[in-house]
């Protein structure tokens, strides 16, 4: 991501704002439980507590106001039951931010209520963010020292405590996705490419699970189109024929992410030999998540069960 995207997003985080709760929660009904018994691995200081902000009346999307989260130091998911019929299927949300915030209610519970309405359990993961400092690398999600991710292994693990929980949370094993949007669409390809070792060393039973998606989303990803003068996939994901089926969506006037993140990435999967669907609209621009409008883009969830029932996730 260049630099200007990144000043971008704080300049966003920064204006026409007002703060919110110091820390945020789930609706009520529903408990978001920390991912690591103890300390996470590879914890640094945060900047400062935990904030959710809510946007005011000229950062609107769709014509309303978005919730965003900073400074999130200790992870948690959130379990989103299916209202009604069950599927089995579930999905782990990456909601987006450039890795220094999350649209926690835009890209994240929003998406939990279209995905339980539809049968699908979903899962949303509050991962760390920002990672910044003299040593974080944009483009891996990494410290550029260590390599280490944090936001890759707050998502490896809770792979993992969705696979080990399967039963209790009435879940298929062999049915859990992921989905993200922006840097969580990076952070879907992160694990869709690094799922056969931990970057952590084991904690307890969830951590024997496979952290493998059986499928995954991505919209609007960035960090995956690292070369402005060529056209490769960003070095540090490595796409084999084991990386997971994939649907890509994005709106070709993008202004914050270059549609070339997800045609860089068809390719690589094209070419791995891996199921892999997209889908490009000409107008959305970035961050439109699932809010509806008058362009066509926002009726992306449709396209997304006809994939899931196309790859026999769930069924028609």
């Amino acid at each position: 991501m260049k630099p200007s995207i990144v000043a971008f997003f704080l300049l966003f985080a920064s204006c026409g704002l007002r703060a919110q709760a110091p820390v945020w929660q789930p609706s009520p009904g529903h408990t978001q439980v920390p991912i690591w018994p103890g300390v996470p691995p590879d914890a640094k200081q945060s900047p400062g507590a935990e904030i959710v902000t809510t946007t005011l009346n000229d950062r609107l999307v769709a014509g309303r106001p978005w919730t965003y989260i900073s400074n999130v130091s200790q992870p948690t998911l959130t379990v989103y039951s299916p209202k009604g019929k069950n599927t089995g299927a579930a999905v782990v949300v990456f909601p987006g931010g450039g890795y220094q915030i999350l649209a926690i209610d835009l890209e994240g519970t929003e998406v939990c209520d279209w995905l339980t309405s539809a049968g699908i359990t979903c899962v949303l993961l509050k991962y760390r963010v920002p990672n910044s400092g003299p040593s974080w690398d944009q483009l891996c999600g990494c410290d550029r020292t260590t390599k280490s991710s944090m936001p890759l292994e707050d998502a490896q693990r809770t792979l993992g405590l969705v696979r080990f929980h399967a039963a209790e949370w009435h879940i298929d094993p062999h049915k859990i996705g992921v989905l993200g949007f922006s840097a969580g669409g990076h952070l879907v390809a992160a694990l869709s490419t690094h799922f056969d070792r931990r970057l952590y060393r084991a904690v307890d039973a969830a951590d024997q699970e496979s952290c493998r998606p059986d499928f995954a989303v991505a919209l609007y990803p960035g960090h995956l189109w690292i070369d402005y003068h060529k056209f490769e996939l960003n070095p540090q994901i490595r796409v084999t024929r084991n990386t997971p089926p994939t649907l890509l969506l994005q709106a070709e006037n993008d202004n914050v992410d270059d549609v070339n993140n997800s045609l860089v990435y068809y390719r690589a999967l094209k070419n791995a030999g891996v199921p892999v669907e997209m889908h490009l609209y000409p107008e959305g621009r970035h961050a439109f998540g699932l809010r509806p409008t008058k362009l066509p883009v926002t009726g992306w969830p449709r396209l997304v069960e006809t994939w899931l029932q196309t790859i026999a996730m769930i069924s028609p």
